[in-house]
């Protein structure tokens, strides 16, 4: 009878705990919710994903690529897209002009758009009852609540020169992580021009940060990056964010507070 009560407690817990993964936006979104077994609300989950894809994609028709080719004016988009300009100017002066989505003449939000995408599709899980979640979108990842197991969610930092190696594992509760960084994409950052700095833009090969939400992990992961090597610091002088950064010769360093997600 034990016997038996144990797997039916083991089948009750994997009928209800749910994971899928889904390319978009030429990328894995990879989305895990404990508790349900709502085709539904992935159905959700994942066409909100879509709908971002479709609205702010700079590769295929969207309203970015109407605004680019001056079909559109920033005045007649959308609610959303008008959002993302207003946070993306805000990021902007936050971080001295080192976070713009502005480039000869056309813009590019890709650097904020994930992270505001992710986190607000674990709103859209959280107001259907569910806290327990992991959603991660080609490394930008809102860790809510715990696991199967009633731990943190542990993530992964992978070693930029050799995918397969994990170097780092994080353990999150209701915070966000973002890595920017040019070794699965190549060089995509670039540095305003007209901003000077000591450290080239090469010198850093990844960095990750931590933050109180995926969407602030992300803009500031990628204007950190952008700073080359001092943005390490610039993280670490900012309250309630960690960072990990990884230079091209393989060295590693980490804000003063990291070291505390690192243990389980």
């Amino acid at each position: 009878m034990l016997l038996k009560n144990h797997f039916s407690q083991v089948w009750i817990k994997l009928k209800f705990n749910m994971k899928k993964t889904k390319i978009i936006m030429g990328m894995p979104i990879i989305v895990e919710i404990l508790g349900t077994n709502s085709s539904s609300l992935f159905k959700k989950v994942f066409g909100y994903f879509e709908s971002v894809d479709d609205k702010f994609s700079t590769y295929k028709p969207s309203e970015v690529s109407l605004i680019n080719s001056h079909q559109l004016s920033l005045r007649d988009a959308s609610r959303e897209m008008q959002e993302i300009w207003a946070l993306s100017e805000k990021t902007k002066k936050e971080t001295n002009g080192f976070f713009d989505i502005s480039h000869q003449g056309q813009i590019d939000p890709s650097g904020i758009v994930k992270g505001w995408a992710v986190l607000r599709t674990s709103q859209i899980i959280k107001q259907a009852g569910f806290m327990d979640y992991y959603i991660n979108a080609g490394g930008d990842i809102q860790a809510g609540g715990h696991n199967g197991s009633g731990k943190s969610w542990q993530i992964g930092i992978k070693n930029p020169f050799k995918d397969t190696e994990i170097i780092k594992i994080l353990h999150l509760t209701n915070l966000g992580v973002a890595t920017s960084g040019s070794y699965i994409r190549g060089a995509h950052i670039y540095r305003p021009t007209h901003l000077k700095s000591q450290f080239p833009l090469g010198d850093v090969i990844s960095l990750t940060v931590i933050g109180p939400n995926v969407f602030e992990a992300d803009r500031f992961a990628t204007a950190a990056f952008a700073m080359g090597r001092a943005g390490i610091w610039y993280i670490e002088k900012l309250p309630n964010f960690e960072g990990y950064l990884i230079d091209k010769h393989g060295l590693a360093t980490e804000t003063s507070g990291f070291a505390k997600y690192t243990k389980n």
